[in-house]
C-alpha cells in the first residue's frame, strides 16, 4: 500500500500525510490519495474526536503504541499529517499488510 504514500524522513521519526474522512459507516485504511494515506473513519469531525479516531487506527495498523505517534499538523482539517516514530522499511510494510 506504500506505493504512492509519501514518507518524509526527519530528526524525529517519519513524518506521514494523511487524508481524513469522518463520519464514515467503518474506520477503514483505504490507499493512498495525492502521496497521502487515506483514512475514513467513523467519528464525526468535532471536538478531537475525529482526530482520535485516526489515531487509534493508525496506531492499530502499525502495530505501536500511542505514544510513538503524534499530530503534527491539520487538526482542524481533513488534510493532516502524523510523526512516527518507526524505520520507514516498517512503516511502509505495516501498511502493506494492511490492504485490502
Amino acid at each position: 500500500m506504500s506505493a504512492g504514500i509519501e514518507l518524509q524522513e526527519t530528526p524525529e521519526g517519519i513524518r506521514l500525510r494523511l487524508r481524513v474522512k469522518p463520519g464514515a459507516r467503518k474506520n477503514a485504511i483505504l490507499g493512498a490519495h495525492a502521496g497521502a494515506l487515506k483514512i475514513a473513519v467513523v467519528a464525526a469531525a468535532e471536538k478531537g474526536r475525529a482526530n482520535e479516531a485516526v489515531l487509534d487506527l493508525l496506531c492499530e495498523a502499525l502495530a505501536i503504541p500511542r505514544s510513538s505517534l503524534r499530530l503534527v499538523s491539520g487538526a482542524a482539517s481533513r488534510d493532516k499529517a502524523v510523526l512516527v516514530r518507526l524505520p520507514r522499511p516498517v512503516i511502509e510494510e505495516r501498511l502493506a499488510a494492511r490492504r485490502g
